[in-house]
């Protein structure tokens, strides 16, 4: 779905019906290869820069073709289609265009980052201002991303408090499921923080000399790297919380077999008497005595008795 916006006087965005100079073209699910063919074609872009974002896998980076600059950027997602069953949240690119006259964002997913400008919900936004409007999803990607590092940390607290009381395997699950969503976060941040090193250097938005923009991309990319950091931290707090949580498990297996190989020892010697008297054997103990029922069964419940006593003096029970 190709959509046209245009920044009003009063600051609120206008769906336009028509391609119009300055304005912003967002393209987003679901797709129509004519319309996406055509808009190439009138805007003389070329075809990759606008099918190469709409795989799920492709890397952060930036191209200049023909006077189109092209960027690349990953951006955290709610897994909702099912990428990966045991995953949270993904990655997916979101792809960049400005031709110099318009800007084009492009996207196999419905992004939170693209729905805040399309809400109006980020300030000093203004679609002809093609350096600022670059700089603003960058950062508003860089605000998704501590966001969902904050939903990931609540969601493990919440796994780790009923750990304490039942462990199971679902709470296995539900871990690795946070823990692949931090290996894409980590992997997505570091490519993304390259990618901004890059554009810096490059100085390819052509902002070295407007000094409120450069101070914009510092500040982004001091964000970027505190969202590597507590990836980082909350992916090595998830792998010691996954291997406490095994070991706890495997504890409680190793108690439930030990009970039952104790009950097993205990009722034993029962069985063994029981066992021995059912044989169709002379000359056994107590064969003619009219108490020899009761007193064998007191016997082997006295002996089981002090087996119980045993292992409780062990502290086997």
């Amino acid at each position: 779905m190709v959509r046209y916006f245009e920044k009003q006087k009063k600051g609120t965005l206008q769906v336009l019906e028509t391609l119009t100079p300055g304005c912003w073209v967002n393209i987003s699910p679901p797709f129509n290869a004519v319309e996406i063919d055509q808009l190439a074609k009138q805007l003389n872009i070329p075809m990759d820069f606008l099918t190469d974002p709409l795989d799920i896998d492709e890397r952060t980076r930036f191209e200049i073709e023909d006077g189109v600059k092209f960027i690349v950027v990953n951006t955290p997602a709610l897994n909702e289609k099912g990428r990966d069953d045991l995953t949270l949240y993904i990655t997916v690119p979101i792809g960049i265009i400005m031709t110099g006259k318009h800007i084009i964002t492009i996207s196999s997913y419905e992004t939170a980052v693209m729905q805040k400008f399309i809400e109006g919900k980020v300030r000093n936004f203004d679609p002809q201002d093609a350096s600022l409007f670059v700089l603003q999803i960058l950062e508003q990607n860089v605000y998704t991303y501590l966001r969902c590092l904050k939903d990931i940390n609540v969601r493990r607290n919440i796994i780790e408090k009923e750990v304490y009381e039942s462990s199971q395997n679902k709470d296995l699950k539900r871990l690795l499921s946070l823990e692949k969503s931090l290996v894409y976060f980590v992997t997505a941040l570091s490519s993304n923080a390259l990618l901004k090193q890059k554009l810096q250097r490059m100085d390819l938005l052509n902002i070295q000399k407007d000094e409120e923009k450069a101070d914009l991309l510092e500040d982004i990319m001091i964000d970027n790297s505190q969202a590597q950091e507590m990836a980082h931290i909350y992916t090595n707090i998830l792998s010691n919380t996954m291997g406490a949580l095994a070991s706890m498990i495997s504890n409680n297996l190793n108690e439930v077999m030990q009970r039952l190989t104790l009950i097993t020892i205990i009722l034993m010697v029962p069985t063994l008497v029981a066992s021995f008297y059912g044989m169709n054997v002379k000359n056994l103990p107590l064969q003619e005595s009219p108490y020899a029922f009761w007193c064998l069964l007191g016997g082997s419940m006295l002996f089981s008795f002090s087996l119980v006593l045993f292992f409780r003096s062990k502290r086997m029970i």
